[in-house]
């Protein structure tokens, strides 16, 4: 075998090597559990609508506003102010002076040994009446039917957690480049249908919407089970179905949305924190880990340099061999667009950003290193004005 075939014999090996990834990667994502908007039920039983609000000035009031809207008949909202220095306070106190159903709870200092997110939990838990509980983050936004939807989603599917997966705001440039990739590598790590499937141990929750049932919530130990942890919604779903308890996930973007980032900055401190704690002391997602940056790299670095080559090659007269190296760079660039327009259409934004792959995906790459980093070193990383550790 001359060197040119040789190329050609490695150039056709990739081509075929990254279809099949291509079609793996976006094949994981299927959510077969959808939460509908329903009628609500003539009665039910009290649900508690717990929100941590710790420097949400500029979502709590959407947020809140959107929860008292609710067509179901019997909730309370509960608001956990945890200790935030901006205007957070005095929004809440305006709306608890407009509407006798919310209760708010300033938040005690954290104590040693907790993070900030499962304290605030815990104490809105403590303080709840209601046979379910339902934690839904500061930047969520309920639709009317979304307490309806997801009580008769539990029901139907017999689910002591029923969580769902909100449809995803995106208003600037970075987030509609960087967000849709994050979001298939997510389906990818913990895929919908194993997380459903109870003879699995995969587990996952989206901290933004979980339904659960109270009794669950204490017979498990609840937040207070799981204490130190950044990431409680991943934690308290696997100690919920490591304790024999049925969990959900379950597509809610017709019943709920969320705004999580607007900016590049606040994308890379949140997404590089989540990636941290998803990944420290399981040695098989950060095997996982490095995988998914190496094939954020190759789409970012790799693909591009591919299609590079065989032009050059092609202009500096390789002939046949050249194009067939050129068409087949062309192809799967071509497979990956398309399968990206998908995703990109899928969530809301315009097929276009498909184009913008390489970008994202550097990007993400440049998360997934930082955080394995941080990981293996045994730095910490920050959220919200407090310092975490590995340890």
């Amino acid at each position: 075998m001359n060197h040119s075939m040789f190329l050609v014999f490695l150039s056709s090996i990739a081509c075929l090597l990254g279809l099949l990834i291509v079609t793996w990667l976006h094949s994981q994502h299927q959510m077969d559990v959808v939460a509908k908007p329903v009628m609500p039920p003539e009665n039910g039983p009290k649900i508690s609508v717990i929100v941590p609000a710790r420097n949400e000035e500029r979502n709590i009031r959407r947020c809140v506003e959107a929860l008292l809207a609710q067509t179901y008949p019997i909730f309370e909202v509960i608001v956990v102010d945890d200790r935030s220095t901006d205007r957070t306070g005095d929004i809440l106190d305006w709306l608890a002076a407009q509407h006798e159903r919310i209760k708010i709870i300033q938040g005690r200092d954290l104590p040693e040994g907790w993070a900030g997110k499962p304290y605030a939990l815990t104490q809105g838990a403590a303080a709840a009446t209601g046979e379910w509980l339902c934690f839904v983050d500061a930047d969520t936004f309920a639709k009317p039917e979304a307490l309806a939807a997801v009580y008769h989603g539990a029901l139907d599917t017999k689910a002591d957690l029923y969580t769902i997966m909100t449809a995803q705001e995106m208003g600037t440039f970075w987030e509609k480049v960087v967000l849709p990739l994050i979001m298939t590598a997510l389906s990818v790590g913990f895929s919908p249908r194993k997380v459903n499937d109870p003879d699995t141990k995969d587990a996952i929750a989206n901290g933004q919407f979980i339904f659960i049932k109270r009794e669950v919530y204490e017979k498990t130990g609840g937040h207070s089970a799981i204490r130190e942890s950044i990431v409680e919604d991943k934690d308290l779903a696997l100690l919920v179905k490591d304790s024999g308890y049925r969990l959900i996930v379950a597509d809610g973007r017709q019943v709920a949305s969320t705004r999580m980032y607007t900016s590049l900055a606040e994308m890379w401190e949140g997404w590089t924190k989540n990636i941290f704690f998803g990944l420290r002391g399981r040695k098989s997602l950060l095997v996982l880990g490095a995988f998914g940056a190496f094939l954020a790299l190759a789409a970012a670095l790799l693909l591009p340099l591919w299609s590079l080559a065989g032009l050059i090659w092609w202009s500096a007269g390789g002939g046949s061999e050249a194009l067939i190296v050129l068409a087949e760079a062309g192809l799967l660039w071509a497979y990956l667009i398309f399968w990206r327009v998908r995703a990109s259409r899928s969530m809301g934004i315009s097929g276009w950003y498909a184009l913008t792959t390489p970008l994202g995906a550097g990007i993400f790459a440049a998360m997934m290193l930082a955080s394995t980093w941080k990981v293996l070193s045994g730095r910490g990383v920050t959220w919200k004005g407090r310092r975490y550790f590995t340890g």
